[in-house]
């Protein structure tokens, strides 16, 4: 029983005991707030790539693109656990708006809207044709125009001081030009002579917000053969960049993908004596995690080094706790020495300085992650209402793409959160409490030591 009522006493009597638990307190605090913070901001981040090209990708970095891809469409409609499929060419050019006399270099993105959309979550990105993707190339001022899609940051400015875009209740009529130079299957310049290039006029039909910095900054969607027909895969052997796959429910990544690049090393190997197979070799098969890697890796790097910030910041709160318990078994040198006169083992007495210990690291960690998540509830009130009164942000939503700051919070990261400051905890008093537990009652219950 004094294994419990001694540590219990120790915690209330002794004030040095409600620093340590304070410290731990703190440091649960701040770990449970940044993480949490930090593994939304990622897990969002992934989460809009994946929204963006779909399960899996078919594609070529070259672009040139790669031919029958219709055929291999075909061969991914017959298989129950591909829900959709769609073909996309991709290019560069250049975007200028008539008047201005500034040309912007863009990435082009062909799509059929309709399977683009299956495949993907692109309809979610649209503004004026959210509920009819297959019209988002139809400006509606004027249907019989080519339309074509941007990217918000290219169209409508900058966001206010809340990260909204404004839009009016239709889309502007906005004239815009799309200057590219066609390439043949081989590689080289489609065009010969002074006219180098393919050019088109096409109108401002809508604009895609992805939450992706790179791509809704220099993006302009078109419609699949137009843009085709501009990059020079048009003609008698079609040809497209990727092919976005989205699979059916209950369909592992891992193992989606790893039939399809089954299924398309056997196309590849069918049609190794067609013509222009040669740009066959140079498609992979990737999932979506992988086909995004460079964007996403950056900040899964970043991820990584705050939990090794936070390692260190653990390897503190231990050594506080090593102080604490040092300093606190230093004054119960009688304590112990009376234990262990009356037959009370050296295990025992270890025993007791451990039950201290876990009694202060968890009344510790629970007050911190509490603390931690009545915080996190109220961060983005907080945060607004900083911005009203001074004006201040933890991220100008001028700049960053981010809307409400992440604060769901993970039950099963926190557990291992709080169990790791209590190990903390046990971690910095077993020394102490060994090196107590250790003394002979000769030793502290002598006249000059008491």
């Amino acid at each position: 029983m004094y294994k419990f009522i001694l540590p219990l006493r120790y915690f209330l009597k002794r004030r040095i005991t409600h620093l340590a638990a304070a410290a731990v307190a703190l440091c649960v605090f701040i770990v449970v707030v940044v993480m949490t913070v930090m593994n939304g901001l990622v897990s969002e981040f992934k989460d809009k790539n994946h929204d963006f090209v779909g399960d899996c990708i078919v594609g070529t970095d070259s672009l040139v693109g790669f031919c029958y891809y219709e055929d291999f469409l075909s061969e991914l409609q017959k298989h129950k656990f591909v829900q959709a499929a769609s073909p996309v060419v991709k290019g560069f050019g250049l975007l200028t708006q008539p008047g201005t006399g500034q040309n912007i270099g863009v990435e082009i993105i062909g799509i059929e809207p309709v399977g683009f959309c299956e495949a993907t979550k692109f309809a979610q990105t649209l503004y004026y044709h959210k509920d009819k993707p297959s019209d988002v190339f139809s400006p509606t001022y004027n249907p019989a125009l080519a339309g074509c899609v941007v990217g918000i940051d290219m169209i409508s400015g900058s966001r206010d001081g809340a990260g909204k875009y404004h839009h009016g209740p239709e889309p502007l009529q906005i004239e815009l030009m799309i200057i590219c130079f066609p390439l043949t299957a081989r590689g080289a310049l489609a065009k010969a002579g002074t006219d180098l290039v393919n050019s088109k006029t096409v109108y401002y039909s809508d604009d895609s917000h992805t939450g992706l910095v790179k791509v809704d900054a220099r993006t302009i969607y078109l419609e699949f053969k137009l843009a085709r027909e501009l990059l020079g895969m048009a003609g008698a052997t079609p040809r497209a960049s990727a092919i976005h796959i989205k699979f059916a429910e209950g369909t592992r990544l891992k193992a989606g993908v790893g039939k399809i690049k089954k299924m398309w090393n056997d196309f590849a190997e069918t049609y190794a004596d067609r013509q222009y197979a040669n740009l066959l070799k140079n498609v992979t098969v990737q999932s979506w995690l992988d086909y995004r890697r460079g964007s996403i890796a950056p900040m899964e790097k970043e991820q990584t080094m705050l939990i090794l910030l936070f390692a260190m910041l653990g390897i503190i709160t231990v050594f506080i706790i090593f102080v604490v318990f040092y300093m606190i078994i230093s004054h119960k040198s009688k304590d112990i020495g009376i234990l262990k006169s009356v037959g009370v083992s050296r295990i025992a007495v270890l025993q007791l300085f451990v039950v201290f210990a876990a009694l202060v690291g968890t009344v510790g960690a629970l007050t911190g992650a509490g603390a931690g998540c009545v915080f996190l509830a109220k961060i983005n009130d907080m945060e607004d209402w900083l911005f009203e009164r001074f004006g201040w942000q933890l991220w100008d939503r001028t700049v960053y793409a981010i809307g409400d700051i992440p604060n769901d919070i993970e039950w099963q990261v926190l557990a291992v959160i709080i169990g790791a400051a209590v190990l903390a905890a046990l971690a910095g008093a077993f020394f102490p409490g060994l090196r107590g537990s250790s003394k002979q009652p000769v030793e502290v219950l002598q006249v000059s030591q008491l």
